[in-house]
């Protein structure tokens, strides 16, 4: 018999929308993954969060939708719908991320960018943390990302002691090292990560 609580990786797609618009309302996350790609500054960002955010949550169906490049990532299954999301995109499109003051023009982004994925995200349902779902996302992702003939994966996340989940949106550290990951930028709280895809991990 199967297992109702099985976790289940895939890549994420339009029969994904209502189930992970679900995921970001009970996380009590009002991005709806849209920040990277929001053209206005901290303040406006922060009152779309507050007084807008379903203009957010249509974005990211419109995304999911179109198939966007912007909303490319994989989602964490149980049979009661998404418990996890991890953004994974070309990095071509997250560049509000790579021209961030502590990231931009560092000499490890130099060089072809063609078939390089950035990690942008991830979210963990408050009641399936610490149960290996980001761990399924990401090697998910990996594997999709090999499939799809991607060339590297970079990501960014914190390192520091005693960081709240909320914190580490980002991903943890040690979960990109065990699965392979090297850092390629060492800045002590926001170090750079990459996973050559040639190579496994």
């Amino acid at each position: 018999m199967r297992d109702p609580n099985a976790i289940r990786a895939e890549r994420a797609g339009p029969q994904h929308i209502q189930s992970l618009s679900a995921l970001f309302e009970r996380s009590g996350c009002s991005c709806y993954c849209r920040y990277w790609h929001f053209d206005g500054d901290k303040n406006a960002w922060l009152d779309r969060s507050a007084h807008r955010r379903e203009d957010s949550q249509r974005e990211m169906a419109d995304a999911l939708a179109g198939a966007s490049e912007e909303m490319r990532g994989v989602v964490a299954c149980v049979d009661s719908g998404v418990v996890g999301w991890m953004k994974l995109c070309a990095a071509a499109t997250l560049s509000k991320l790579y021209e961030q003051r502590i990231y931009r023009k560092l000499p490890c982004f130099d060089g072809d960018r063609s078939g390089v994925l950035s990690v942008g995200c991830f979210l963990v349902d408050p009641e399936f943390r610490r149960r290996k779902v980001a761990e399924a996302l990401l090697e998910r992702g990996v594997e999709l990302a090999r499939a799809d003939g991607s060339r590297a994966i970079e990501a960014f996340p914190r390192r520091a002691e005693g960081v709240s989940d909320g914190e580490l949106w980002m991903g943890p550290l040690e979960l990109f090292l065990r699965t392979g990951f090297k850092e390629v930028h060492d800045f002590r709280p926001y170090p750079v990560l990459r996973l050559e895809l040639g190579v496994s991990a």
